[in-house]
Parts: C-alpha cells; sequence; structure tokens
C-alpha cells in the first residue's frame, strides 16, 4: 500500500517503516513511501495510467540499510487543440 508523503510518514521512513521512497522525476522530495511489493508497483502503474501518464518507468536505486528509492519517470501525452 502507498502512503503518500506526509509529515508523520516521513517520520516512520526515519525509523525504517518503510523500505520503498517514492519520487517523481521533477519533484526534489518524495511523494510518498511503501514497501516495495508487486500491489504497490501495480497500484502505481495504474494511477500513472488513470493520469495519462505515458512509457511509465521505474528507476530503481538501493540506499544503504537495503533500503531503496523508486524514481517514476513518464511522459504525459497531451491532445492537440483543435
Amino acid at each position: 500500500m502507498i502512503t503518500w508523503y506526509s509529515h508523520a510518514a516521513e517520520r516512520r521512513w526515519n525509523d525504517f517503516g518503510f523500505k520503498v521512497e517514492l519520487r517523481a522525476w521533477n519533484k526534489p522530495r518524495p511523494i510518498g513511501y511503501c514497501d516495495g511489493s508487486d500491489a504497490d508497483e501495480a497500484e502505481l502503474r495504474g494511477i500513472a495510467e488513470s493520469e495519462g501518464l505515458d512509457d511509465l518507468r521505474i528507476d530503481r536505486q538501493m540506499l544503504k540499510m537495503g533500503r531503496e528509492r523508486w524514481t517514476i519517470v513518464g511522459h504525459v501525452d497531451e491532445e492537440p487543440e483543435d
């Protein structure tokens, strides 16, 4: 389950309560946290699809202490105006 960014979620991350920090490629702060399960990845892909994000890629980076940072990268196709 994805937990979106909040101060409480950040404290939980700092206390090793989550395994994965989620970031968007164009944002300096985390957008959320999760445990890194297949269900979490499927949820991210579903959210990206519903928001029109094409070519979703999740770049995974291993951090110290066995945690990970997932950076979500993609392209939004904008409809041409008539």
